[in-house]
């Protein structure tokens, strides 16, 4: 009689948690719809960025506790290097490039710009604390990506 208490126990938590997941799941699902209701206008597109970079340069200020002047030029090369990006990234769709790893790299050689750029006018000190807390990460994985998109194209010319 206990165990068979107990199985019907673990049966209910069981089916209480497939309940729950289901619910869950469905919930994200109907989000992403909601979320994904076609292409972004070029205006929606562009407001997205400003408020991403807005944040950026926001979060980046109290993280370094930058300056006035630093905020300006964070905000100006955010501004130019995404933007510049994407238009390129735009090129590339309308010319119905599919090569993922093409993408990756104009992805990764404006956030290499940024970095260059953010180390000019960064102080020592922010740098390093800007390098500690993103920067040197995300480095590393571009370093990645290179080496084995330069690893692939050498096994392509032989």
């Amino acid at each position: 009689m206990l165990l068979e208490s107990l199985a019907t126990y673990k049966d209910m938590n069981f089916y209480r948690f497939l309940n729950i997941l289901v619910a869950g799941s469905l919930s994200v699902f109907t989000l992403a719809a909601q979320n994904n209701q076609g292409p972004q206008t070029p205006q929606e597109k562009e407001k997205a960025l400003m408020e991403g970079i807005d944040k950026e340069v926001q979060r980046l200020s109290e993280l370094l506790d930058l300056e006035y002047w630093q905020e300006f030029y964070v905000d100006s090369t955010l501004t130019h290097d995404l933007k510049a990006r994407n238009e390129e990234l735009e090129k590339m769709q309308q010319a119905k490039v599919e090569n993922r790893d093409l993408y990756q790299a104009v992805f990764d050689k404006w956030m290499q710009q940024i970095d260059d750029s953010y180390k000019r006018f960064f102080t020592p000190q922010q740098w390093e604390k800007y390098w500690k807390s993103s920067g040197k990460r995300a480095q590393k994985e571009r370093d990645k990506r290179k080496e084995k998109a330069l690893k692939a194209a050498g096994e392509l010319k032989k």
